[in-house]
């Protein structure tokens, strides 16, 4: 028998209404209630109803994207698959948190009321407009670390934030650095440079004062081992230790996403199926593009959770 990984997706993945078609489901409801009450105020009410543009806040898509993930985990766990305990969780970027949470190395409504205000401290790190990011697609990751350090010491600095999958790597920097990148993609091989939507240079060093701000506030967290091991965004490894894990999300801020590395090393760990929970279904799509061979089971919905149990089980 191959191992199981639960992942859980980050910002980006979120969706007016996510998240209300599993209510009915008393488990569901408290997690919503306790992450209200978390951050001080109707966060499912933005997340049910809108508008967009307050979801899209990223103080309020955080927590937003944390609970849903879970409340779908919830769903399942309800549905039976609470006889299943994964080997490894694993999450992209705000997803780390997920799946910190899931594993229970902190309980879900602390988790939301930190990364609500791990939020605030991105929006806030960079002055709006400022910062940058773009999704480059077909480029080799060499070659585009290669042009990024040639950007920086030119046009202004520029990093890479997410290396996602094959052809797929997010840039992340100042906006006169990234539109460099943007401008001179093909030298790495790129066939197309997209820029996102976003509030900040996210996963570069230019969130440093996020970073520190966010080390001074998880000084004054305990967490606890996780009861499943974590594979981390910063490292792509195994970390099961709580001192390291408080470590690795405050670098996580400024530090490139590995999830193309975390993937291949959970594959390398025995992993022959993944389980993705939350909205939509992007990392289902990565790891596809990651490994074509592996098993991937999509939770986003309560439908899909109760249909996701006789599979796995």
């Amino acid at each position: 028998m191959g191992k199981i990984a639960f992942v859980f997706p980050g910002q980006g993945a979120q969706a007016v209404g996510m998240g209300k078609d599993a209510l009915h489901i008393p488990g569901v409801k408290r997690l919503y209630e306790a992450a209200d009450e978390a951050v001080g105020y109707a966060l499912s009410g933005i997340v049910f109803d809108g508008p967009e543009e307050r979801l899209k806040s990223t103080a309020n898509t955080q927590p937003a994207l944390l609970t849903t993930s879970l409340a779908y985990l919830e769903a399942f766990r309800e549905a039976g698959g609470a006889k299943l305990t994964p080997d490894y969780v694993a999450g992209h970027s705000l997803g780390e948190w997920t799946a910190l949470a899931a594993a229970g190395a902190l309980p879900a409504a602390e988790a939301a009321r930190l990364v609500h205000l791990r939020g605030r401290f991105m929006e806030e790190a960079v002055p709006g407009g400022q910062g940058a990011m773009a999704a480059v697609l077909g480029a080799e990751r060499q070659a585009l670390q290669a042009l990024c350090e040639a950007v920086s010491g030119e046009a202004g600095r520029v990093e890479l934030a997410n290396v996602n999958c094959p052809g797929q790597i997010v840039v992340s920097g100042s906006r006169a650095g990234v539109e460099a990148v943007a401008a001179r993609g093909k030298e790495a091989g790129a066939k197309r440079v997209i820029p996102l939507e976003v509030s900040g240079p996210f996963h570069s060093s230019l969130m440093a004062p996020a970073a520190d701000r966010l080390d001074a506030l998880l000084g004054e967290v305990a967490f606890a081992a996780p009861s499943t091991p974590l594979v981390a965004n910063v490292t792509a490894d195994v970390v099961v230790d709580p001192a390291d894990i408080r470590g690795l999300l405050v670098k996580q801020v400024c530090a490139p996403v590995l999830w193309e590395d975390s993937v291949l090393r959970l594959i390398a760990l025995g992993v022959d199926t993944f389980v993705e929970f939350g909205p939509g279904a992007v990392l289902s799509g990565l790891i596809k593009k990651i490994n074509k061979d592996v098993r991937i089971v999509t939770v986003n919905s309560a439908e899909a959770a109760v249909s996701a149990v006789p599979t796995l089980l």
